[in-house]
């Protein structure tokens, strides 16, 4: 099997996909369900329900804050207990609406049937319609990232997409839920692809998986073979393959230059295989981004699992279904253990960016002491952004951020990759992450005063 991947550092750690070969069930539902208003990137969503309001499966329950954001809908059905403040993914409390479960009664606009919905049988489906209900289902990036679906749907003035890339990559240590998805779903997912290469006006599509899913590189294949314009493309397993860039060079062999570019000035518009599934169903079925796939997982966690989750579902309620937390001090991250970060509740809720609940043991999360930098470079090699992670982080922790800017700390993507090669345990990724943060806000400080 020929395959390609990014020209740019990289690193290949251990994959311990413990879940791969468990097929997805649907998680029970929640007693009662915790809906944070900010599941995405940009304005938080505005709550439109108040205490003692009756809702359906499928109900907005909040609008858009603007337009990089994206309304939010009920997975439940039920009875508003209240509209306050609660604990998310990030560890704040955060704006959320709370839902009382009482069954499980859906909206009638919802089309519930198995049967496939294919494009070419649906001419009215223009560009502007497909948009307008994946921005009214609230469909964003399912890989994590969260950016409104109908943002990137919608080119900024002077830019000309040529490609839609779907990341199936799925490199993160540990995560298998794109991957069963992928397995599951996948005329739904070929079916995606095609509505996101209409809305965008483009003929030409890819899937880019990592050769360590054969299966799933073999199936599509097959399924596609009639459908030249959709092409399957295996990769080299190396991380952070499922980073826009690294991608789009791995595909179509462009780099997306530095901050502001984004991949549409080279062509592409890139989106998670769960979206292209998610938009899918919002587009032909009427159906509001409400559930989503998720691996739980972990070395000592007695039945590591992908289940259909709907969201508001709580961390606890998962790992109760696989056994339970691992006696111990556990780590308990959202997400996987390159990019993830630790919680510091159970109660934290799935939202629509939590691909992976993964339990790592004092043993695997604990760090060694950081020693003296040795001037090794193995960052620097690893880097797949072709940055100094060693000076961005030395210069972050002096707040050096005039340096910082110049030596463009705004490019890194957060992947860890340095951090994981440091022989000496540098704190490399906790210092960049502060020193990137600070000085996107002077940039944007700066900005506002022009």
């Amino acid at each position: 099997m020929k395959t390609r991947t990014f020209r740019i550092g990289g690193i290949h750690p251990a994959e311990n996909k413990l879940s791969n070969n468990a097929a997805t069930q649907p998680a029970p539902l929640p007693k009662q369900a915790v809906f944070p208003m900010s599941q995405h990137i940009g304005a938080p969503a505005k709550p439109i329900v108040k205490k003692g309001d009756k809702v359906k499966v499928g109900t907005m329950i909040a609008e858009a804050g603007g337009f990089v954001s994206a309304p939010i809908h009920s997975s439940v059905s039920g009875t508003v207990f209240k509209v306050d403040n609660a604990v998310d993914a990030s560890g704040y409390m955060r704006p959320a609406i709370i839902i009382n479960v009482e069954g499980d009664e859906w909206e009638e606009s919802i089309d519930r049937s198995s049967k496939l919905e294919c494009l070419a049988d649906h001419p009215e489906l223009t560009p502007e319609e497909i948009v307008n209900r994946v921005k009214a289902a609230g469909v964003v990036g399912m890989g994590g990232a969260c950016f409104p679906t109908h943002v990137k749907l919608c080119p900024p003035p002077g830019t000309t997409a040529e490609c839609v890339i779907i990341n199936g990559v799925e490199c993160e240590p540990y995560i298998t839920s794109d991957f069963r998805l992928m397995m599951e779903k996948a005329d739904e997912l070929i079916e995606g692809v095609k509505i996101l290469m209409a809305a965008v006006k483009v003929k030409q599509g890819y899937i880019g998986i990592e050769d360590n899913k054969p299966e799933a590189i073999e199936l599509l294949t097959k399924k596609l073979e009639n459908t030249p314009e959709i092409e399957v493309v295996p990769l080299e397993k190396k991380y952070p393959q499922g980073g826009e860039k690294q991608l789009i060079d791995a595909v179509i062999r462009r780099q997306v230059p530095a901050p502001p570019a984004i991949p549409i000035n080279v062509g592409a518009i890139v989106q998670n295989a769960g979206t292209a599934v998610a938009v899918y169903e919002a587009v032909m079925k009427h159906k509001p981004l409400f559930e989503r796939y998720t691996t739980v997982t972990g070395k000592q966690l007695a039945n590591p699992s992908n289940f259909l989750v709907r969201m508001g579902t709580s961390f606890g309620e998962l790992i109760d279904l696989c056994g339970g937390l691992p006696e111990g001090d556990n780590k308990v991250l959202a997400g996987g253990p390159m990019m993830g970060k630790a919680v510091n509740s159970l109660s934290t809720p799935v939202g629509k960016g939590q691909n992976s609940i993964t339990i790592l043991t004092d043993s695997d999360a604990h760090r060694k002491a950081p020693q003296p930098c040795i001037r090794c470079a193995k960052c620097v090699s690893a880097c797949p952004m072709g940055l100094e992670p060693f000076l961005l982080a030395s210069g972050s922790a002096l707040k050096k951020w005039d340096l910082m800017e110049k030596e463009m700390i705004t490019s890194c993507i957060e992947c860890g990759s340095c951090q994981f090669t440091c022989p000496a345990h540098r704190p490399m990724l906790d210092n960049i992450r502060y020193g990137k943060q600070t000085v996107m806000g002077i940039i944007r400080s700066r900005a506002a005063k022009k």
